[in-house]
């Protein structure tokens, strides 16, 4: 970890503020400053000035950030490079803005980000569900630090927002930088890391049915600052919306750096995260009855993880350009998943049940070498070489086809455990390897432009195995990408670029005709990015044009074939702005004209995607009155976020309308390190359905309001 990342030593109300920093900065580095100040006991009538100086927290690709505004990242090339260089769409969530919003799981950490739909399964949170660019990425779009939490099955990891400190999205197709993903792009969630100065958190949150309590501390554990470390700790009882379900969890996360010099440094990051949660509560479509009705079991309905995490960051700096990174982290994932659901009208009806008791086994290991040179006067290159390594390891026991005894939706009555009965159990085991090799070469002529190639060979080999039979399949591919940026000024960039995604199927593949290939995604996107001069704020506009090709589609009972062509074009505009230190603003527009080029002749050629909107919008805004004397200062926030109307399956058949919520916040600072915050999510309380599952004709609807209060204690 670079220390030039690191926190300015010193109290935090003598902090620069935002314009003063970029007034000093004006780069990537931001370097102690001289000012000039009077001498109180000079008798000389000229002045007399001291030194003194004046430090504050350098831009940083990985965070943390003392702003909603983001200047670097990691994420889109692997490489620390200012977001007006890159040429792709990169949006961050900063944990400024995590905290201002009180975000409190993925789905709303993203939901103000353009190109992003959340949520689309409304009050049912199982997983971390959202799309980038129309496609689904939930299961194979999620990195934390750079390295892949695929989902092989249904046990899947959960982000705890709490122990983050950014959320990068990378649009597009990824499979050139990180192997085998959806063509739509990827969330990298970034995890909290030791700094370099003493620092610490209490909070308490209360709410309807909701009580938690954290911390955050750490700071430098020796005086040479050689050994740093910090910890993270969250305990939560609450609810998910409705009776008879929870959102339980208790998070605990310490990690220790150590840096013996500027070249090298080692950071060790772990964590445990237990969540008790539950399944959907969807009601019957068109029943008129109260959408927060429970129609399932209490007593067969658990969404329960238990995982461990063990990992590490290293970084060293060999000089004269040339540097190492190696990324690694084993994971251990359990699961108990079982639910009972489709109640109907009729209360004669059988429900149906099934259950899921998993287990997961993850190790990801990325190794980085980066060599920077100048080969002429106007021309520098950054040269990355990169060899990754994944190992996803599930072991399931699955009991589907099972069912429960019906229940009245006008009166409720449920019958325990002993109403449900589970078909017969089945195990499903899967193990995927992947091996990964990659070469990126950046070039910059005359400062202006900047040239990015990138090509990228994976070996995916994937054995998968039930009750009646193994397969064992591997895939190859090679992917490139191709990226021009012109900074036609210093804050002015106009970028295009050419980028490619690979999918593998599944690893049972007799019902395909041919030899199967991955599913392959190819972008072709233009976009421009404006960071005003004496502002801290970034504007983007992007367009792009996005196919997944190869999709299998069913052509008979027997017969798949890979016909299967999907097109998203589409428009997103994204502004960040935070202006001194009292106004913040986050502004997020997308068009997704989105088709369904070739379905193997099933009819819905030319028919919108499932779930796909047309339209995403969303509005943040908050204003920070300053404090005087005795009061202190006050901060007032209120978003709306719109979410177009789209169809619940690929025929078209079923609509769900489009729907409007409003989100609001205000906090008081009690005193210089007390301060009480209020969040407000669906303020109004709208009621909408977010999905409809045309299987069991049963709604899905959105969250309800929901009002969180907490008091925090800094230090």
């Amino acid at each position: 970890m670079n220390k030039a990342s690191g926190h300015s030593r010193g109290k935090s109300a003598n902090k620069p503020g935002p314009l003063w920093i970029a007034l000093l900065s004006g780069s990537a580095l931001v370097s102690p400053a001289p000012v000039l100040a009077q001498s109180a006991d000079s008798d000389d009538p000229a002045l007399v000035l001291d030194t003194l100086t004046v430090e504050a927290r350098a831009a940083s690709a990985i965070g943390p950030d003392d702003t909603i505004v983001a200047a670097r990242t990691a994420t889109g090339s692997k490489t620390d490079t200012a977001l007006l260089d890159l040429a792709a769409a990169v949006s961050v969530v900063t944990e400024a803005e995590m905290e201002r919003r009180g975000v409190e799981d993925l789905q709303q950490a993203l939901s103000y980000t353009s190109s992003v739909s959340v949520d689309e399964y409304g009050s049912d949170d199982r997983f971390d569900y959202y799309r980038i660019r129309g496609f689904y990425q939930t299961t194979l779009g999620s990195y934390r630090d750079g390295l892949s939490m695929r989902i092989p099955g249904f046990t899947a990891s959960r982000l705890e927002t709490y122990g983050l400190q950014r959320v990068e999205v990378l649009k597009g197709s990824t499979s050139t930088l990180f192997g085998l993903n959806g063509p739509g792009g990827l969330v990298n969630a970034i995890t909290k890391r030791p700094q370099d100065y003493p620092f610490g958190e209490v909070y308490t949150t209360l709410g309807d049915e909701h009580v938690e309590t954290g911390t955050d501390l750490g700071g430098p554990i020796d005086d040479a600052g050689e050994w740093s470390y910090r910890l993270i700790a969250k305990w939560q009882d609450g609810d998910n919306g409705a009776e008879h379900t929870q959102d339980d969890r208790t998070y605990i996360a310490p990690a220790l750096t150590w840096q013996p010099s500027e070249a090298t440094s080692l950071t060790l990051l772990a964590d445990y995260n237990e969540r008790e949660g539950n399944t959907s509560h969807a009601i019957p479509y068109g029943s008129g009855i109260d959408p927060e009705t429970y129609l399932g079991e209490p007593d067969f309905d658990s969404m329960d993880t238990t995982e461990y995490n063990l990992g590490y960051v290293f970084e060293h700096d060999f000089g004269n350009g040339l540097s190492f990174q190696q990324h690694a982290r084993h994971t251990d994932l359990e699961l108990t998943y079982e639910s009972v659901y489709g109640a109907t009208p009729d209360p004669a009806a059988r429900r149906f049940a099934y259950a899921v008791y998993g287990d997961t086994q993850r190790l990801a290991i990325d190794n980085r070498l980066q060599y920077e040179t100048s080969l002429s006067e106007d021309l520098d290159s950054r040269t990355l070489v990169g060899v990754d390594y994944g190992r996803d390891e599930a072991d399931e026991t699955r009991y589907f086809g099972g069912s429960a005894a019906g229940i009245d939706i006008d009166d409720p009555n449920y019958c325990g455990r002993d109403c449900v009965t589970l078909g017969a159990g089945s195990d499903w085991t899967q193990e995927q390897t992947s091996n990964g090799f990659y070469l990126q070469e950046e070039l910059t002529f005359d400062e202006d432009w900047i040239v990015t190639l990138g090509g990228r060979y994976d070996e995916v080999n994937t054995v998968s195995e039930t009750d009646a039979a193994r397969y064992d399949v591997t895939d190859y591919a090679f992917t490139r990408r191709l990226g021009l940026t012109y900074k036609a000024t210093e804050n002015l960039s106009l970028y295009t670029n050419y980028s490619e995604s690979f999918q593998p199927l599944s690893a049972n593949r007799t019902l395909i005709e041919g030899s199967p290939e991955p599913q392959e995604g190819e972008q072709y996107e233009v976009g421009m990015k404006y960071r005003p001069a004496m502002t801290n704020a970034l504007f983007t506009l992007a367009l792009f044009d996005l196919t997944q090709s190869n999709v299998a589609e069913t052509v008979s009972p027997t017969t798949q074939r890979q016909v299967g062509e999907i097109n998203v074009r589409g428009v997103e505009l994204e502004a960040k702005l935070a202006m001194s230190e009292r106004l913040n603003l986050t502004a997020a527009y997308s068009y997704w004209d989105s088709e369904i080029v070739n379905d193997g002749g099933n009819g819905n050629e030319g028919n919108r995607p499932q779930l796909v909107p047309e339209h995403l919008a969303s509005l943040w805004a908050d204003y920070t009155i300053p404090g005087n004397g005795e009061r202190g200062d006050l901060t007032l926030g209120l978003g709306t976020r719109f979410v177009g109307s789209s169809y619940s399956d690929n025929a078209n058949t079923a609509e769900v309308s489009s729907h409007t919520v409003f989100d609001a916040m205000a906090n008081y600072r009690l005193t210089r390190n007390v301060e009480l915050a209020v969040n407000a999510t669906n303020l109004f309380d709208r009621e909408y359905i977010a999905d409809i599952d045309t299987f069991t004709n049963s709604a899905y609807y959105g969250d309800g309001r929901t009002l969180r209060t907490t008091l925090k204690y800094r230090w």
